[in-house]
């Protein structure tokens, strides 16, 4: 059972954006971090008891970097094992090949989300769920700021295609450490990241400089998610 202050903020969440509605079929993104198995677990849980018939489709795409020689379990067995927790049924598909074999953060994001779209559309989803949380909006934030040059974050619900397609994140106002909370009461654990680039990334980087000044200013982090709806467009440039 979600800490009621938890499941409060969920529900506003998804009541501020309308995130759900009734007959939606959903695509549950599923990684095999912590975020995305309590996504899953989540919107599972709640389908039992909301006033609303709503439909799910987990889905992971498989990176295929693992191979036999590495002494450690294929992720993807990991990721199945994780969600036979939840009761969610998860269909793995294979990623599609990256151009030129460039595997980088952008280009894997990229080639991932392409692939997503075309499995919601394929698979009839007029939503795919997202397990991004409140600190991912803001470090979002920060890396749109020194890397792209514009003030931006991910939103907690974007329609895209005409509306056809909408992008949900149903955790956007809760921290990472309440997600990890959540997955260890229901006993959910992240799978093993074999990305060779993990932990050395440019949002990691955003991570360190942020929690520096969570440290150094008290109710710094509330103030900044508080700043991303609250632009006054009239003292920008």
């Amino acid at each position: 059972m979600l800490p009621s202050q938890i499941n409060k903020k969920i529900g506003q969440a998804m009541h501020d954006y309308s995130m759900l509605e009734d007959g939606d079929h959903v695509l549950v993104a599923v990684s095999g971090g912590v975020d995305s198995l309590v996504l899953a677990w989540l919107l599972h849980d709640w389908q039992r008891k909301a006033p609303i018939t709503y439909h799910l489709q987990a889905v992971h795409i498989d990176m295929d970097i693992w191979d036999e020689n590495m002494d450690v379990e294929n992720p993807v067995d990991s990721v199945l094992a994780q969600m036979r927790k939840t009761g969610l049924p998860l269909r793995v598909e294979k990623s599609l090949p990256l151009e030129n074999d460039t595997r980088d953060c952008f280009s894997c994001s990229k080639l991932r989300r392409k692939q997503l779209f075309d499995l919601a559309s394929r698979l009839k989803c007029n939503k795919i769920a997202f397990g991004h949380h409140k600190d991912d909006l803001l470090e979002t934030l920060f890396i749109n700021m020194f890397y792209s040059g514009n003030i931006s974050t991910m939103l907690p619900a974007q329609q895209l295609f005409d509306g056809r397609i909408t992008l949900i994140r149903p955790l956007a106002y809760i921290e990472k450490t309440d997600v990890k909370n959540i997955g260890e009461q229901v006993g959910l654990r992240p799978v093993f990241n074999l990305c060779p680039l993990a932990g050395d990334t440019k949002r990691e980087q955003v991570q360190k400089m942020l929690q520096n000044i969570y440290e150094q200013i008290p109710g710094a982090k509330a103030s900044l998610f508080a700043s991303m709806k609250n632009v006054r467009e009239g003292y920008m440039l």
